[in-house]
């Protein structure tokens, strides 16, 4: 019989005996937390709760504001508009990415405009990014990919020499830190996802961070139906002072409820032992990945002063595993481990979920806007690679358990090694 879990041997990881850590983690904290907000009568707008996250999640970023949202999607959305982003203007964002990213920008009838990352990091790349510069360029949104920095010095300096904005995508880097300045903090704004697989979940939710005064202002009021922020307080459950007329602007509602906020309380306690952990597991399983042949650990920055991993990822050479294609290798390892092992997300310019054509109502503005934003007239070789040949990914919970665990990756990749014969 084959040794290969995938051909009928047995897996490395009998999970019924020897479960992966779960996700997501609670426990009588958040429990009690939701009974307060219950028995409170106040489950939302602006309330007690979730002005204490928003207090906690500015001091813990080091942001000089924060402010919560309905979601990581909305929140690009959001810092889009509060930079007057709009009609004719280009946003550069990275090809590989949740649609989200881009998807933010044409809502706001902006044009995505998608270039290649580096095969090191799978992060947007500052050298394509210079080159899509032009006398309609807004903003940039460098993507924190899995469990990468973008170069933020290279992107700070591209922005600050062509006058643009710069706004974080931080949903897979809550508590990363890039030379002792969290995610979050670095960009204009910062833009975080509380979803359910996320590094920090109220199952959804999002949130903004930035230290711009004015900025803040926009976002709080696009955030709450248009309303200005509160100038002082009120007793009718939060809901505040407003000040005159004038001060109102055209928005919608996207805030988040206090039991969302009462579970990002909790789990923002958590983040920074959880990073740690996966932190120092992530070193050491990549420090054993290093002495194997076909697999290429992601580059780590040592301007990147801690870690934050939403997927584990390494990268695959099939030509070092008798031509086994990437595809039977994540099988193989499934098979093994008994967890999801998954390929990056798809290339922007061919990926299922991001199609604006497929909305002619909202996004055909004039025939010129309908040809910008058409994402196959953009080339992403690298993004491609990357996703058809090389990628591993990882949900971050299987750096979440003892050495012993990761160790079992690593035996994984040894035997479909030693084996790669018999899935050709």
């Amino acid at each position: 019989m084959s040794k290969l879990a995938i051909k009928g041997g047995k897996p490395l990881r009998d999970v019924k005996k020897n479960p992966w850590p779960t996700w997501p983690v609670w426990d009588q904290n958040e429990e009690k937390s939701l009974l307060d907000v219950l028995s409170s009568g106040i489950w939302s707008y602006n309330g007690p709760k979730e002005a204490e996250f928003n207090k906690a999640f500015t001091a813990f970023i080091g942001s000089d504001y924060a402010l919560s949202v309905a979601n990581g999607t909305v929140s690009l959305q959001l810092a889009l508009e509060a930079c007057d982003v709009g009609l004719g203007d280009e946003i550069i964002v990275p090809g590989l990415t949740w649609q989200a990213t881009a998807g933010a920008v044409l809502d706001v009838n902006a044009v995505p405009v998608l270039v290649d990352v580096t095969p090191e990091t799978w992060c947007i790349d500052p050298a394509r990014v210079e080159q899509a510069v032009t006398p309609r360029t807004k903003a940039i949104i460098p993507v924190h990919l899995y469990g990468c920095f973008a170069d933020m010095d290279a992107i700070m300096e591209i922005a600050h020499r062509h006058n643009l904005r710069v706004i974080e995508d931080c949903a897979h880097k809550h508590g990363g830190q890039w030379k002792d300045k969290k995610a979050g903090s670095i960009g204009d704004a910062g833009s975080f996802s509380f979803q359910l697989s996320k590094l920090m979940t109220a199952g959804e939710g999002g949130a903004l961070t930035t230290s711009d005064s004015k900025l803040f202002e926009k976002l709080d009021a696009l955030r709450n139906c248009g309303r200005r922020p509160e100038r002082e307080p009120s007793g009718d459950k939060g809901a505040g002072h407003y000040g005159s007329e004038g001060d109102f602007i055209q928005s919608g509602n996207y805030r988040i409820t206090d039991f969302q906020a009462a579970l990002l309380i909790e789990s923002l306690k958590r983040l920074p032992e959880q990073n740690r952990l996966r932190d120092d597991n992530a070193r050491y399983v990549n420090s054993l990945l290093a002495e194997l042949p076909g697999i290429r650990p992601m580059k780590r920055d040592p301007r990147e002063t801690m870690g934050a991993y939403y997927n584990f990822s390494f990268r695959y050479d099939k030509d070092e595993f008798k031509g086994l294609e990437v595809t039977a290798f994540r099988e193989a390892m499934a098979a093994e481990l008994g967890c999801d092992v998954e390929a990056s997300y798809e290339p922007l310019d061919a990926c299922a979920l991001y199609t604006p054509q497929t909305k002619a109502c909202r996004y055909q503005l004039s025939e010129e806007h309908w040809r910008q934003i058409d994402p196959s007239r953009f080339d992403l070789p690298v993004c491609h690679r990357i996703y058809s040949e090389e990628s591993v990914c990882f949900h971050h919970t299987v750096l979440m358990g003892t050495r012993a665990d990761i160790e079992m990756v690593v035996k994984a990749i040894e035997r479909i090694y030693d084996n790669a014969g018999e899935l050709l």
